[in-house]
């Protein structure tokens, strides 16, 4: 293991801007992990976890130890007729695992397709998509205080999780390091088909009787269409997250907008889409300067060609105000920002 000065970020962030971290250093082991975090070149210095990448805008150069979680690797912890556990390293890039787990017929995170990003990452996000989300299949988790490098088994319930956030995200956000999560996974082929989109691709293909292959196929066409190819334009993704609103807020957004796109959280909130706000606000597949919005998806800020965090960073303030003043709803930002 080697530990870098000055090391570029260009590669290592999805939004593809630049920016340098004063060390930088990638683990492939818990062993090397742990060796790291004694070491004495580093020790005191601030820390910052870098998974996939991909849900990350740094704006400026970040002045301490990034570490890069490398460590990988699948499997099958125990299992029965039901139900089957799944350890992964937190560093194993996420739609592998769920290709592996649909591949072998274990069901229940197929709609968290095509997420980008890391295994890691996705207890830290309650990632979710497509009427699934992570906490559902969430058993437990092995990582790492950054402080004491003492190790910490995290159950379902320890993890606090929340619409995309968990405890990782708020108390324990830069204090601790995953390196293993396990999911249990069904062996009953259960598919969700509730959201609209899916409904759709399935009337149109004329599947009447869907398996987690069919669901994996539909939203891997799905994500494509809508999402902008990572190898080519910088982005991260959804840049806000949808948000939940009282009763009343709904019924006046709803009473100028006959197609508000928003479903039922419970008989007093319903979740709106950030992206239908943003589109709203004209702001779908509008461009200034080198960054802007997808052509596709207004939810997606893009980084056209050489803009910078703090560019991309004013854009997204100016949709949000924009947001603001136009509906009343302020949105939060899923993307880290650093």
């Amino acid at each position: 293991m080697k530990i870098l000065n000055n090391h570029s970020l260009h590669r290592l962030n999805t939004f593809k801007v630049k920016a340098f971290a004063k060390f930088f250093a990638e683990v492939f082991s818990v062993d090397e992990l742990l060796e790291l975090l004694v070491d004495k070149k580093t020790a005191n210095e601030k820390k910052l976890i870098l998974g996939g990448g991909s849900n990350i805008l740094f704006t400026k150069d970040f002045n301490g130890l990034v570490v890069k979680n490398s460590i990988t690797g699948i499997n099958i912890v125990e299992e029965d007729k039901d139900s089957v556990l799944i350890n992964a390293g937190g560093g194993a890039v996420w739609d592998e695992l769920v290709q592996f787990c649909v591949e072998k017929n274990y069901g229940g995170i197929e709609n968290l397709s095509l997420i980008p990003g890391t295994v890691g990452a996705a207890p830290m996000q309650n990632i979710g998509a497509y009427g699934q989300e992570l906490s559902e299949t969430f058993h437990s988790l092995d990582g790492i205080f950054i402080e004491n490098s003492k190790k910490k088994t995290f159950t379902k319930d320890d993890c606090k999780f929340e619409y995309r956030s968990s405890i990782f995200k708020q108390e324990l956000k830069d204090k601790f390091i995953i390196h293993y999560v396990r999911l249990r996974l069904t062996k009953n082929q259960v598919v969700q088909t509730d959201y609209g989109e899916i409904k759709k691709y399935l009337d149109k293909e004329n599947v009447d009787d869907p398996t987690i292959s069919d669901i994996r196929k539909i939203i891997v066409q799905i994500r494509k269409s809508k999402f902008p190819d990572l190898s080519v334009i910088g982005n991260a993704g959804s840049f806000f997250k949808n948000p939940v609103v009282d009763k009343k807020r709904f019924e006046i957004i709803k009473s100028e907008y006959d197609d508000i796109a928003a479903f039922k959280v419970d008989k007093n909130k319903f979740k709106i889409s950030a992206g239908w706000l943003i589109e709203k606000c004209g702001w779908k597949g509008r461009r200034i300067g080198n960054t802007g919005t997808y052509s596709k998806h207004g939810l997606i800020i893009v980084n056209h060609d050489g803009a910078t965090g703090v560019e991309i960073l004013e854009t997204a303030m100016r949709i949000k105000k924009e947001v603001e003043l136009k509906f009343a709803i302020i949105l939060e930002e899923e993307v880290n920002l650093v």
